[in-house]
């Protein structure tokens, strides 16, 4: 095994310019002979699996074209940003019941547990007010500072538990009187529903999905993958590398999501109780678990517990998380250790 300080510096690692996690692939470290690599945009970011060698190749490429394809089947059930998405359409109406396709409901029961789980810390319920601070469209992230003339809302109290009612066997939903929003959630499912795919034929593999990573099995050299922990200051070293093997690896930032509303900075992720941009002190949090949606949904949670709070509650629920706040400084809880083979 490389050391530590190797592997960072040589070769330089692979950026993906969203301060988040990334396996470290550099231009020194192409693809070993009959390695098998898949790509494909969808959800607002690339999509990449690999698998190493000594698989059937062919299986493989059709195994992972259709992986792939499970991201693409998520996009158009759950996006927010087309108004005749099945979710959308749910939305439009709340308080009647909807049936929607298996990956739309799938989606939406993990989110209400999600919300049992966390004490309604992670609260879908924030679409109107991502709408009211401009993002109610795509947004050109990777270009230069976005700039909104509309000054934002004051922010929408919650009121209320969120008690959306299931029809599993038709299918069907009544979310309730506040539409949602599973961006998230839906791309953490993603990622696990494409590892359960691939794992058939290819149980070694590895899904990069932004943020949100699975490592299943070994990387190509017979070791755990080696994950980078992209710096939110824009660093083109990571902060940190962890080893990973049948984890999942989600980090939040809001290094490239943010933008300015009527002058006033804001970001993606919200305190659902202000329905406001929250996480003060933070830049990002990296979640190390065994579900993709679960890393999700706890990145997300952490981080609204900002500087003051996320050490305690890492500890609280035993959670393998790193978080960088806004003085660049790096905090790790005590589960996280196993997995951190170098941090800056």
């Amino acid at each position: 095994m490389s050391s530590p300080e190797l592997l960072v510096s040589t070769p330089t690692p692979a950026t993906s310019q969203s301060g988040k996690t990334r396996a470290l692939l550099g231009p020194n470290q192409p693809l070993s002979p009959g390695e098998h690599l898949a790509h494909v945009r969808a959800m607002a970011t690339d999509i990449t699996i690999r698998v190493p060698r000594g698989a059937n190749k062919p299986v493989v490429a059709e195994a992972a074209e259709a992986a792939l394809g499970v991201f693409v089947s998520v996009e158009a059930t759950c996006t927010r940003f087309d108004p005749n998405s099945p979710l959308m359409k749910a939305n439009a109406s709340p308080s009647r019941w909807h049936r929607v396709p298996p990956e739309c409901f799938a989606a939406i029961t993990a989110a209400q547990s999600a919300y049992a789980r966390t004490r309604g810390v992670f609260d879908p319920r924030v679409l109107n007010d991502l709408v009211g601070l401009g993002y109610d469209r795509s947004l050109p992230f990777s270009e230069d500072e976005i700039s909104i003339d509309r000054p934002p809302g004051r922010g929408r109290a919650r009121r209320g538990p969120w008690q959306p009612r299931f029809r599993g066997a038709t299918s069907e939903v009544l979310i309730g009187d506040h539409p949602i929003d599973l961006g998230g959630i839906g791309k953490g499912l993603a990622v696990g529903w494409a590892s359960e795919q691939l794992s058939r034929v290819a149980p070694d593999h590895l899904i990069e999905a932004g943020g949100d990573c699975f490592c299943s099995g070994l990387s190509d050299e017979g070791e755990p993958w080696r994950i980078g922990v992209e710096s939110p200051n824009g660093s083109r070293e990571p902060i940190a590398v962890l080893e990973l093997s049948d984890r999942a690896c989600t980090t939040s930032s809001i290094r490239v999501r943010r933008w300015k509303a009527g002058g006033r900075p804001v970001h993606h992720i919200l305190d659902p109780v202000t329905g406001r941009p929250g996480g003060d002190g933070l830049l990002s949090v990296t979640v190390i678990g065994r579900e993709p949606a679960l890393a999700e949904v706890w990145s997300k949670s952490l981080f609204l517990a900002g500087s003051a709070g996320i050490a305690g509650a890492a500890q609280n629920r035993r959670l393998a998380a790193l978080w960088v706040g806004s003085d660049g400084a790096l905090g790790c809880s005590r589960a996280a250790l196993p997995y951190l083979l170098w941090r800056r």
